[in-house]
């Protein structure tokens, strides 16, 4: 149970499921193979709004989160993956041609009928959130064509459909921890698709469509929040044991220790500025210059959870393994498995080193060994081999394995994210807040959770998401 401190008419949730437990003996070729996939998609993908698939440890399978949601009315169900690398929500249409019609999992998917929803409206090419239309005006639409979208990805594969809105559905807690649940809903803008190519079509990789909840306009959060209906937040909490787990929450989670650093404008996904890396307080002989953020996105450092490793530019890579390789030395036997740096270890992994990364706005993310180590067995030894990996192009990402045991906040209304470690088979204080408040300390909210729910004004929804 979670635990909710929070003065609101009512609170909304839908259930997660994580499909592969970040801790599954998994071969690090594998891994590295399903993280180039997504990047090839979030970090290449062309026009607005483009469609990255998160994926398991499995590199045959995209789903690292899932969740089910209602569409339409009557409402039908629909399996989703939970996305932090794309925006827009969209779903099968009964119209595609080139759908698979199950997924590698033996399920049937499902499919929307725009004929059989009785509040469904066509979008026209006209409207404002028409990614390739002419906002505010008919000029360069003929009358009553419907917005359409294409979208391609460096891996070839790509998506097609018609933007339409209909309603979803929240399961809601009313106020006052009332036992009984009611249901409320609100029309959104999303993606009906009529036509997949490439990786996207094979069964194997399939499920119902994606739920984005990356910085653009079209994500749930942007179309919903200006409306009252939802913060302009949203958080989430990864249990770093073998069977996964935790929160994610539309809205803030209430911690003391939350450090908070700026994103960087104008970017594409959640990009931070990156100033130095420390191994155990001592800090690192890196260039600050190779972590600056570029107008693109192909530079900075990308917090991605759909992301299952975390990837460095080459320089800081090279001084990091280097300096965790000295820490080591002495209580440690040093080998290699599929290209990473591994240590064959007979004692507890208090040998490791700490790891500091300090961001802009004096915000550092702590790394205990278990938040940057994946476990082997290598010549009937319990090894460990270090999660981080090189990367010569692009962007640094912050993947699921330094972001696991942490509360993460995503605070888009005051554009910046913070963290704290934190053990997430915990409950966790959640509040939400619509206010444009700035915080004097971007380091740390040090209000208690009864404290800070007096900060809070008018009726709020909150959607609590359970990662199972």
């Amino acid at each position: 149970m979670t635990n909710i401190v929070v003065p609101v008419v009512c609170t909304g949730y839908l259930p997660l499921t994580r499909t592969v437990s970040l801790n599954d003996h998994v071969k690090m070729d594998v891994l590295r193979a399903r993280d180039r996939v997504r990047h090839s998609r979030i970090l290449g993908g062309v026009g607005i709004g483009n469609f990255p698939v998160q994926g398991s440890a499995d590199p045959n399978s995209y789903g690292l989160y899932t969740t089910k949601i209602k569409l339409g009315s009557p409402p039908k169900e629909f399996t989703v993956i939970i996305d932090t690398g794309s925006d827009l929500l969209w779903v099968n249409c009964n119209t595609c041609d080139n759908c698979p019609q199950s997924s590698g999992r033996g399920v049937k998917l499902n499919f929307f009928d725009m004929t059989s929803s009785s509040t469904v409206s066509l979008v026209h090419c006209s409207n404002p959130l028409c990614p390739f239309g002419v906002q505010g005006t008919d000029a360069q639409c003929s009358p009553h064509a419907q917005c359409s979208y294409l979208y391609k990805f460096q891996d070839k594969s790509a998506t097609s459909g018609v933007y339409i809105s209909d309603e979803i559905y929240f399961d809601t807690i009313p106020e006052k921890s009332s036992p009984a649940s009611v249901n409320s809903s609100a029309t959104v803008f999303f993606g009906c698709s009529t036509h997949q190519f490439g990786s996207l079509a094979v069964p194997v990789k399939a499920y119902d469509g994606i739920l984005g909840f990356g910085p653009g306009s079209l994500s749930v959060v942007s179309q919903l929040s200006p409306k009252g209906i939802i913060p302009k937040a949203f958080s989430h909490c990864l249990k770093g044991d073998r069977n996964g787990g935790g929160i994610l929450v539309l809205g803030e989670i209430v911690e003391p220790s939350i450090a908070y650093s700026p994103l960087v404008p104008s970017q594409p996904h959640y990009n931070l500025n990156l100033e130095s890396i420390a191994v155990n307080g001592q800090l690192l002989s890196i260039n600050p210059v190779v972590f600056a953020a570029s107008k693109s996105g192909e530079r900075g450092t990308v917090v991605d959870s759909g992301t299952t490793l975390a990837y460095l530019v080459e320089e800081a890579y090279d001084s990091l393994i280097n300096a965790i390789a000295t820490a080591v030395s002495q209580f440690a036997t040093p080998t290699f498995s599929e290209g990473s740096p591994c240590y064959l270890v007979s004692t507890s992994l208090d040998i490791f080193p700490s790891i500091s990364f300090n961001f802009a706005g004096g915000a550092s993310m702590d790394l205990k060994p278990a938040q940057y180590l994946v476990h082997y067995d290598l010549m009937n030894a319990a090894a460990w081999c270090i999660g981080f990996q090189k990367t010569e192009t692009g962007p640094s990402v912050l993947g699921d394995l330094v972001l696991k045991d942490k509360i993460v906040v995503y605070d888009l209304a005051n554009q910046r994210i913070g963290w704290t470690n934190y053990d997430c088979s915990k409950p966790v204080n959640v509040s939400v807040i619509l206010s444009k408040d700035k915080y004097n300390n971007p380091k740390a909210r040090r209000s208690s959770a009864s404290n800070f729910s007096m900060l809070l004004h008018a009726t709020i929804v909150a959607l609590l998401m359970h990662i199972m």
